[in-house]
């Protein structure tokens, strides 16, 4: 159900999008732009994105949480995850990670 819902997004945005490609991060799928990710679907069964290490996160209305993945290590810089709780915000979070890459591309 929840990897079915992530599915469907990165199979829009593949089609939608030129330069937007499968591919994978960590092991996980993952949802490329001119070859570097920015949105996946993690082990816990969330959607996880990059926003970067600047983006004011805690605006944003979705109850969004840092990507730890590592017992040992702190979150990684820039990646915020979105519980499947949350599923109806995916797309809307996929939308905003591609803006911000493809700014980052043309900058």
């Amino acid at each position: 159900m929840e990897f079915e819902a992530f599915q469907d997004i990165r199979n829009q945005y593949c089609l939608r999008y030129e330069k937007v490609t499968q591919g994978k991060m960590m092991s996980s799928p993952a949802i490329h732009y001119q070859g570097k990710v920015f949105a996946f679907f993690s082990r816990k069964k969330r959607m996880v994105f990059k926003l970067g290490k600047n983006y004011p996160w805690e605006t944003l209305s979705y109850p969004l949480a840092e990507f730890s993945p590592f017992k040992t290590k702190g979150p990684l810089k820039g990646w915020y995850e979105l519980a499947f709780t949350s599923k109806n915000s995916w797309e809307e979070m996929t939308q905003l990670a591609l803006e911000i890459i493809k700014n980052e591309k043309s900058s």
